[in-house]
């Protein structure tokens, strides 16, 4: 798939914002561990992916009503959905030097259209010595769920399905979506968040 920038200078996905808070101590602290890990730019790429998708659970996996947003809650409180890990991921990598944007996918809830839709968060990152962008899906693996760092061919967690009217969005954006970023800001239980409140679409 052809990806688009939402906006084509390149320092925009770098910048520092109220959820993409690179500069609170809990992040630095991570930032820091994670690039003494490796110098080259796509190991520490690669190894920042897995760190959010590894060690912070999903919400929903783990059944934790704890809704987190900004990258230092989801660090703090140590468990987001889809929505909260994708601004970790970026606020750690944008606080490395490395753009990153958001992606998004509109995906069936089970199997068929009659379990109802909703929109799905992963990320897109620049590799300035590839000189292009990889899509990353920090959600979390778990059986039937298998998403993975390649360079080669996109390992997303959840393979889109046109004919079911999911929806793979090829814009890379610079800013969470006001959609994705309203239910973490309006809901104070992720449970019942995740099931009744998610957009359907963008």
């Amino acid at each position: 798939m052809q990806l688009e920038c939402e906006i084509s200078q390149i320092d925009v996905y770098l910048r520092e914002d109220e959820i993409i808070n690179y500069s609170h101590p809990l992040v630095r602290q991570a930032i820091q561990q994670l690039q003494l890990a490796s110098e080259l730019e796509v190991e520490r790429v690669q190894q920042t992916f897995e760190f959010v998708r590894d060690t912070i659970p999903h919400s929903w996996d783990v059944q934790n009503p704890q809704v987190t947003c900004t990258a230092s809650e989801v660090l703090q409180y140590q468990t987001g959905i889809c929505y909260a890990k994708s601004h970790l991921l970026a606020a750690l990598l944008r606080g490395q030097g490395i753009p990153t944007g958001f992606c998004y996918q509109r995906l069936t809830l089970g199997d068929t259209p009659e379990t109802g839709y909703s929109v799905h968060a992963l990320n897109a990152a620049y590799l300035p010595s590839l000189q292009r962008w990889v899509r990353l899906d920090a959600r979390g693996n778990k059986p039937g769920v298998q998403a993975e760092f390649s360079l080669a061919q996109e390992k997303l967690a959840f393979p889109v399905r046109p004919e079911l009217d999911e929806i793979d969005y090829p814009t890379i954006y610079s800013h969470p979506h006001p959609k994705v970023v309203a239910p973490l800001q309006q809901h104070s239980d992720s449970l019942h968040m995740y099931q009744n409140a998610l957009p359907e679409r963008l």
